[in-house]
């Protein structure tokens, strides 16, 4: 008599086809990523096309590590926008600056991180791990933006977006003039209205050049209340259906198709750190700090080389967001954390995912900033936590 076969043994039998020369990218994560973090980073490709790219998902994107040092801001990060898969991001300072050496025709090299760091401290050569670039790459892209902010709009206190908007544009027009083309993460967050945060912008050498600025008077501020509550506001707008595509239900008894009232939210995680608490706590923000009723972000994608055993926030699991309120507990199923390096999955997520998925609308967030804060006054103005 044949034995019942265990639920357990349901999943797909491991019998990948060998890999050859016409393999394709596609092929190779839905038939080769079979286990351990391979298996990882098939579940965050499926995830991030089959649910996070749906018309009423918004993506907001973390980025932590000098990843556009390594070129990802051209080779992923742009692209992703274009594509209109990348609604609104935080990120730390450091890569919105070294982003800009790119836009404004500064070049950084590939090298060999066993060089000593004292004969390159003589050459003038700094390096980040095995990127190198001359000194002089900080002094102009520091000069860059010295002189951007004497201008008169930034002459006031801002949120971290309306800044990086603002010298977005700056960064663009050089590009132009310097026959560049997609080279600026800055750049193109401008173009496409994408809001950039920062979620500590006096750590970066952008706060420090406009810390050194304000010795001379420079009225330029970062309001971090602001940034608080704006992305805070991205996230309400985007569960209450007012950031998405077109999508229509089945036409009704009455034969009219009407549009779907929620939405959802998404965060893709690169790394951890501040950038990814200051984006994950936009829910307590609504549903602790100002009482409006809400259940959490929709999906959870992290890609990271932190452990959760050590305590550290870069590590903290998607249930222990679930504790907090940031991540609605009815979808932990969708939740996936991917244990690799960011510099080996976003290229991979993003090519699988251009790949697999049509180009959505972009949604140019940043244009609708005020539209969002009044939807948040709106309903912290009927909550009993005022």
């Amino acid at each position: 008599m044949a034995k019942k076969q265990s639920k357990f043994l349901s999943g797909r039998r491991i019998d990948p086809a060998p890999i050859t020369g016409n393999t394709k990218l596609v092929d190779l994560v839905d038939n080769t990523f079979v286990a351990y973090n391979a298996a990882r980073l098939r579940e965050a490709c499926w995830l991030f096309t089959r649910k996070m790219l749906e018309p009423d998902v918004t993506v907001g994107v973390t980025l932590t590590g000098a990843l556009t040092p390594a070129g990802l801001g051209m080779s992923a990060l742009i692209p992703l926008i274009k594509a209109g898969f990348i609604d609104w991001i935080i990120s730390t300072g450091a890569n919105f600056y070294h982003d800009t050496h790119f836009g404004i025709g500064l070049a950084m090299h590939e090298g060999n991180a066993q060089t000593s760091d004292i004969v390159l401290r003589e050459a003038e050569v700094v390096r980040i791990y095995d990127i190198f670039f001359d000194y002089s790459v900080l002094l102009d892209t520091d000069e860059f933006f010295r002189r951007v902010i004497e201008a008169d709009e930034f002459q006031k206190p801002m949120s971290t977006a309306e800044f990086h908007y603002r010298a977005g544009r700056y960064v663009l027009e050089r590009e132009r003039t310097l026959g560049l083309k997609n080279k600026s993460l800055l750049a193109a967050a401008h173009e496409h209205a994408v809001p950039l945060y920062t979620s500590s912008p006096g750590d970066s050498s952008i706060g420090m050049n406009v810390a050194a600025k304000a010795l001379q008077g420079n009225k330029l501020a970062f309001d971090p209340s602001l940034d608080v509550n704006e992305t805070a506001a991205i996230v309400l707008a985007a569960k209450r259906g007012l950031i998405r595509d077109e999508v229509r239900t089945r036409s009704g008894s009455d034969g009219v198709s009407r549009r779907k009232k929620s939405g959802k939210s998404a965060i893709f995680i690169l790394g951890g750190g501040s950038p990814k608490n200051f984006a994950l706590q936009t829910e307590p923000q609504i549903q602790e700090v100002l009482g409006i009723d809400e259940r959490g972000h929709d999906y959870f994608l992290q890609v990271t080389d932190a452990r959760p055993d050590t305590g550290g926030l870069s590590g903290a699991t998607p249930g222990e967001a679930v504790s907090w309120g940031k991540v609605d507990p009815d979808r932990l199923p969708d939740a996936v954390v991917c244990y690799l390096d960011s510099t080996v999955a976003l290229p991979i997520i993003a090519a699988y995912a251009l790949a697999q998925h049509k180009p959505r609308k972009r949604r140019r967030l940043y244009d609708r900033r005020e539209e969002f804060m009044n939807l948040l006054r709106t309903e912290y103005e009927r909550s009993s936590r005022r």
